[in-house]
Parts: C-alpha cells; sequence; structure tokens
C-alpha cells in the first residue's frame, strides 16, 4: 500500500550553503546530527487515526545510521482488516548509501532487503511479488525511497526500499503552502512525486520534511508531523 520514495539533494550542496535550503528545484540539507528526529502520525480519510511514520538519525563514528519505523493499521473494533510494517536501517557514508536492511510486512507477506557497497557500486538482494528473489547492482548515486532529506525535480532513478528494485520517478514542484505541522500552520513548499503511487510531500523553511499526502486503495492518506518527536 504504501511505497515511499526518496531522491537525495546532498550533490547539490554548496561549500558555503546554509544549513538547510529550500529551492524550486528541490529541498536540500545535508546529513543530520546523531538524535535528531522526525515523527508523523498518520490518518486516513481525515482524522482516522492509521498509524505512526518514524525516522531517527544517530552516529556511528563517521557514518549516519537512518532508523525507519512505519507502523499503520486499519481495523473493524478489535478486527484488523489491514496491517503495514516497514523497519529499515540505512548506513550514510561522505552523502552516499553505503548499506541498507529493511523489512516490510504487507498484505500478510513479509520482504526483505539489504544492500552493502561493493567497490564503487551497491550490490542490493531483495525480492519482489511479481518476480521473486532478485539481486541487482547500483551505482552508489542511486538513492534509497525513504523521503527524509527531500528531492530535486526532474525524472530519474531511485532505490525501493521494500523490494529492491529500481522505480522510475518524476518530481514537479508545486509552489509555497501553508501547512499543518508541529501543532500549528507553517509555511512549507509543495513537490509531487510520480511513480507507481503519486505522492504529495512537503518540506519545510529549512528543509526538514513536514508532510506527506497520497491515495491508496480509494482512501486518503495524510502524514501530521509531532511539534516535538523526542517527548512522543
Amino acid at each position: 500500500m504504501l511505497r515511499t520514495v526518496l531522491i537525495a539533494a546532498s550533490g547539490c550542496l554548496a561549500l558555503n550553503a546554509p544549513a538547510f535550503a529550500v529551492t524550486e528545484d528541490g529541498p536540500v540539507m545535508p546529513m543530520p546530527s546523531g538524535g535528531e528526529a522526525i515523527v508523523f502520525d498518520v490518518y486516513r480519510n481525515g482524522d482516522t487515526p492509521f498509524g505512526t511514520h518514524a525516522v531517527n538519525f544517530s552516529r556511528d563514528g563517521e557514518d549516519l545510521l537512518v532508523s525507519i519505523d512505519i507502523e499503520l493499521r486499519a481495523g473493524l473494533g478489535p478486527i484488523t482488516v489491514f496491517r503495514y510494517e516497514h523497519q529499515s536501517t540505512e548506513r550514510w557514508r561522505d552523502g552516499q548509501l553505503v548499506g541498507l536492511r529493511s523489512e516490510t510486512l504487507k498484505d500478510g507477506d513479509r520482504f526483505e532487503v539489504s544492500a552493502a557497497r561493493n567497490g564503487d557500486s551497491l550490490d542490493v538482494q531483495g525480492e519482489a511479488p511479481e518476480t521473486g528473489a532478485l539481486a541487482h547492482e547500483y551505482p552508489l548515486t542511486i538513492l534509497p525511497s525513504s523521503h527524509w532529506h527531500g528531492y530535486q525535480t526532474g525524472e530519474y532513478d531511485i532505490l525501493n526500499t521494500e523490494y529492491g528494485d529500481d522505480l522510475d520517478v518524476t518530481v514537479e514542484y508545486l509552489g509555497e503552502e501553508m501547512l499543518e505541522a508541529d501543532g500549528q500552520q507553517i509555511n512549507t513548499r509543495r513537490y509531487r512525486l510520480i511513480s507507481d503511487l503519486t505522492v504529495d510531500l512537503w518540506y519545510d523553511e529549512n528543509g526538514r520534511w513536514a508532510g506527506c499526502e497520497f491515495e491508496a486503495r480509494g482512501q486518503t492518506i495524510r502524514y501530521v508531523r509531532r511539534a516535538d518527536p523526542l517527548e512522543g
């Protein structure tokens, strides 16, 4: 149900760029410090609670670790009719993805992806519903589908962290908007990512991921960022 998509803009950072920036070409932000977090409450069809999506950042020496935990559930009373879970850890070094492990529970099926740097490439092992087990070698410039640090506009391929295959995406800039986030209305820029699933994403004036919305299975899914994720 949920196929998140990301393209990093780290290659566009200038030496004298501010800590964060947002442009029409896309949000641009350097690697976060350890201890930071972005947490969303997820709703469907208005204000019906649907789950949470958390992104936590930590450091392992010079490497940045990005831990992602998505838990979505829809039910009728105590009966669960839909369940989606995704946990992954990304390892970044010098602005490049050098490792990834993910596990996804989707429609009752489990999928695992692992990726590791091998010289100048990223070797990925995964599994897709249509094709089964897969193995790909991607350039180190490929970025994972984890949303957290924004996109550039245009057309390109990214790594799907659910299955390990690649996704063709087109990203468009839709303009500035006020958005509900952090318990208030904030100024953001809106982008639309078009692929197997069309996703609208918002980034605040500091370049941090601020919101998300998409249609899936006839329902509108909406992310609302918490004011202080470290406090829960």
